[in-house]
């Protein structure tokens, strides 16, 4: 990037030409946007389109400070992990691999504690650990961790105590506290520190062991009330003990492959003047050996998005000729899309030419999120419409956030059956339309708690008071997304 010699105080870091644009435009006094049209991608350029849930901040100087010191911080993913991912997904949406995504819906500061890093990288262990064992396929983790911190609303504000205030945005914009709600620029630069640490933390547990198949692993199925749901799962669970059994007696198990995993980092690229600032130019680190693909060769440069591995543009924030879109389109990280209801056919492959004009396979994930009552008439067609198009994609099943509700005392929660339903009709409709499910997207915790109501442990409305400690939407705890993963590799058995 040129950096200009603009600076709030003498001494201190430049923001460049880029970070001006950004913080010129997300402080109140500069609101007015240039209707222009960007000649050429820049890191900026989305500055120059309209913009959905968009953070506006009071303080130039704060604003100023917070971007000039994320752009002189080094990156916190590398490239060379992130066309790693690339080529790990291309191989997804060949279907020769299956895709596990999942953590929380936002993250808090307060999660960056090793404990609970810990439970989340067992959990999707144990899942990927299942998945294997019922697709017959290798699994490409990648955790909702190390970044997502920021959520979309529905609103921008809410009533507390007869007054109107911002609503909660997240860790990285604002405090839950109603008396810190105003965005502060300063939870940018937190947010930075705290995705360090959590992935340099993640990176240490599985060099240190934590992911090493020699180590026993919990099986406990104590929850499990029907019976023969249980034998079933104590089948699925004996022949994968069985199998690093018969590894081990063979010697096989002293391979490498064993003892470690490759874990991905991912959130939604929402407050684009963070994403901006992490964005750096680099040379392709090796040639891409996809005869598929029309990537670049070793040696190009590319913008790459180093806050994290894989990164995804929202339902709200998918307008084709808006500032997400826009950013997204230039980056070389794998990326997703999620795919409502209000998607039409049309729009959807307009946006795959917008966002993958070279047509990488592996660069993009469409992630689904209908609702059990809406994806039977809705995900046929927007499959049949990508089969036209040509474009090759991974399809993948969100089946959390089109099945929420309220309780009669208020409390947002999902049901699992709800759950268990959409991503049974994901499996079932791809298989109808000769297409094939490529993975599934779900918030999750490794911790007990209870904000999703059903499943094995037979949890109702009246059980969610017990824990319910997300500050947004419910996640699944570690027995139910268990359980899910043991419902999906059932159905893989039984194919």
């Amino acid at each position: 990037m040129a950096y200009d010699s603009i600076d709030e105080s003498a001494g201190g870091p430049t923001l460049s030409a880029d970070g001006q644009a950004a913080a010129s435009l997300k402080t109140t006094e500069s609101r007015s946007r240039a209707n222009q049209k960007a000649s050429e991608w820049t890191p900026s350029s989305w500055t120059t389109k309209p913009i959905k849930q968009d953070v506006v901040y009071n303080d130039r100087q704060a604003v100023t400070r917070a971007l000039a010191k994320l752009e002189r911080l080094p990156p916190i993913v590398t490239p060379k992990e992130i066309i790693r991912l690339k080529k790990s997904l291309s191989d997804v949406a060949h279907g020769k691999a299956f895709l596990l995504q999942g953590g929380d819906c936002a993250e808090l500061f307060d999660y960056c504690e090793s404990g609970m890093i810990e439970s989340k990288i067992k959990l999707l262990l144990q899942m990927s650990l299942i998945l294997i064992y019922g697709a017959h396929k290798p699994v490409v983790r990648i955790a909702r961790m190390a970044g997502q911190f920021a959520k979309p609303r529905s609103s921008p504000t809410e009533q507390h105590n007869g007054r109107t205030i911002p609503a909660f945005r997240g860790d990285n914009i604002n405090g839950y506290d109603p008396q810190d709600r105003n965005p502060d620029p300063s939870r940018l630069v937190s947010a930075y520190f705290h995705s360090a640490a959590t992935l340099n933390y993640i990176r240490a547990s599985l060099g240190s062991g934590i992911a090493d198949l020699h180590s026993p692993l919990d099986w406990e199925l104590g929850h499990v009330k029907d019976e023969s749901i249980k034998a079933q799962y104590e089948r699925i669970v004996n022949s994968i003990a069985e199998s690093l059994r018969f590894m081990k007696t063979v010697g096989a198990d002293s391979a490498s492959g064993l003892e470690t995993v490759d874990l991905y980092t991912s959130h939604e690229g929402l407050l684009l003047e963070y994403e901006q600032s992490l964005t750096r130019r680099f040379e392709t680190p090796f040639k891409d050996t996809n005869p598929t693909s029309s990537s670049h060769n070793e040696g190009d440069k590319q913008w790459y998005n180093t806050s994290a591995h894989f990164i995804w543009i929202g339902d709200r924030t998918r307008q084709l000729d808006g500032a997400h879109v826009e950013y997204f389109r230039g980056i070389a990280n794998p990326i997703g899309i999620k795919v409502g209801p209000s998607m039409t056919a049309e729009e959807l492959v307009s946006l795959l030419e917008i966002v993958n004009p070279r047509r990488e396979t592996g660069k993009i994930t469409l992630i689904t999120r209908y609702g059990e009552s809406k994806i039977a008439s809705l995900l046929p067609g927007h499959i049949r419409a990508v089969q036209r198009s040509g474009h090759i994609v991974i399809w993948q099943c969100d089946p959390m956030h089109g099945n929420t509700f309220s309780t009669a005392q208020g409390i947002k929660t999902r049901h699992f059956s709800s759950i268990l339903s959409e991503v049974s009709s994901a499996l079932r409709i791809h298989k109808e339309e000769n297409s094939f499910l490529g993975g599934v997207h779900l918030e999750l915790t490794g911790e007990a708690v209870t904000e999703c109501v059903g499943g094995s442990e037979g949890l109702k409305d009246k059980d969610l008071n017990t824990n319910y400690t997300s500050y947004c939407d419910p996640r699944l705890n570690e027995k139910q997304a268990l359980e899910l993963a043991f419902l999906v590799a059932g159905f893989y058995r039984s194919e």
